[in-house]
């Protein structure tokens, strides 16, 4: 297997360090648009490990460098807005895919709170009998929400319930970043894309729906001392992936982001600093969105300064194998000192980083395998857990 890794920033960072204690490999070019960048995210790694610099909004030099290397995979660990030209550069070289973000959406033109435009992910799913004509495989959102939550999703559905009610994919954490006011632990672009988008839900007999940004407040209990979270519905690639896999009358993700970032977050809408619309400022133009991002402090750095854990998990409720009404918590949590002393990376990112490593030494030994565009829950969930574990990072359980 020889990895083409797009994106050297702290979820690609953590991603090399990650499999760079893995053997299933020949070769992980690390490309980043700064070469510097991805110079130092192979420094003091193996000679596997070979940085390159890349355009990742041009299709071409991704396909290019795939040729001049040899690629047979390619991970995109960048942001969601360049998912098309490195899925298209992929299929070009005739390399297979990986993502943990699917192609962006676009709001209803008219009615953007109840009915569904472009959906996360429509673009890529368009291009699927193409994929699987070419006997290649594009297996989309497998970071940890979409991914591990989406195989949790599978794992109930196969071995702990006879009929699933709801699949609810619940993130939260405790953590703090000292000596910053507000410091987003993941990419703030990103994460005003998916919470300012109309969250989507999925029913099985109305099919995809929205609802306004930051709706259906509930508080849930997360474990190992994390304790409770008000989480509300944002949009994620789970509630487009999961119902065209797993059986459920519902699907819903909803993310634990507390007051303050919810006002800041609306505040940014208001001023209209979400746009990504460039605007002229002085005879330059800049897009606000990025003008934001390069305001905050960059979330790889903040891993000294971070204390407490984070959780990714879906909740599912239904019948059990038993035929009794059953709620369970299928979960992933991480310490942010574990994954600062064992890694040196974050646990945000390092949680999101892991689990594309995982499925790609499961496509390496060949206990995954597939064609055309597929999730995480298209694939038998069993080997990926017991692999998640064998990398030293448990997962849980909880009867509810």
């Amino acid at each position: 297997m020889r990895i083409l890794l797009v994106g050297a920033g702290g979820v690609g960072s953590a991603a090399v360090s990650i499999a760079a204690r893995r053997s299933f490999f020949d070769t992980m070019v690390v490309a980043d648009h700064d070469l510097d960048r991805a110079s130092r995210a192979v420094a003091g790694h193996d000679a596997r490990f070979v940085a390159a610099r890349v355009d990742a909004s041009s299709a071409g030099e991704v396909a290019a460098l795939c040729r001049e290397h040899r690629i047979t995979h390619v991970l995109n660990a960048v942001d969601p807005r360049f998912v098309l030209p490195i899925f298209e550069g992929a299929y070009a070289a005739a390399a297979d895919y990986l993502d943990m973000a699917m192609s962006l959406s676009r709001p209803h033109p008219r009615n953007p709170y109840a009915e569904t435009g472009v959906k996360l992910g429509d673009a890529q799913f368009a291009a699927a009998e193409r994929w699987s004509e070419a006997g290649r495989l594009a297996l989309c959102g497998i970071g940890v929400e979409p991914g591990l939550s989406d195989i949790f999703a599978r794992y109930a559905a196969d071995e702990l319930f006879t009929e699933i009610d709801e699949i609810g994919i619940r993130d939260g954490a405790n953590l703090t970043v000292e000596g910053h006011d507000f410091a987003p632990s993941f990419s703030i672009w990103t994460t005003i894309e998916e919470c300012l988008n109309p969250p989507v839900v999925w029913e099985a007999d109305r099919g995809w729906y929205t609802t306004p940004p930051f709706s259906e407040p509930e508080v849930f209990e997360f474990p190992e001392g994390i304790g409770p979270v008000e989480c509300v519905n944002v949009e994620h690639e789970e509630v487009l992936l999961i119902p065209r896999w797993v059986g459920a009358r519902r699907v819903t993700f909803k993310y634990g982001l507390g007051d303050e970032f919810i006002g800041v977050l609306k505040t940014l809408h208001k001023l209209g600093l979400d746009s990504t619309a460039p605007v002229r400022v002085g005879g330059v133009q800049v897009t606000p969105r990025d003008v934001v991002a390069a305001c905050l402090p960059d979330p790889a750095t903040l891993g000294p300064a971070m204390r407490g854990k984070t959780c990714a998990g879906t909740y599912v409720t239904g019948t059990g194998v038993d035929g009794r009404p059953r709620r369970v918590y299928l979960y992933h949590v991480v310490d942010n000192e574990w994954s600062m002393t064992e890694y040196g990376h974050q646990a945000v990112v390092w949680q999101t980083a892991v689990n594309p490593i995982v499925a790609l030494e499961l496509l390496a030994n060949g206990a995954w395998t597939g064609a055309g565009v597929l999730g995480p829950e298209a694939l038998p969930p069993r080997p990926f857990l017991d692999l998640l574990t064998a990398y030293g990072s448990p997962w849980g359980m909880e009867e509810r």
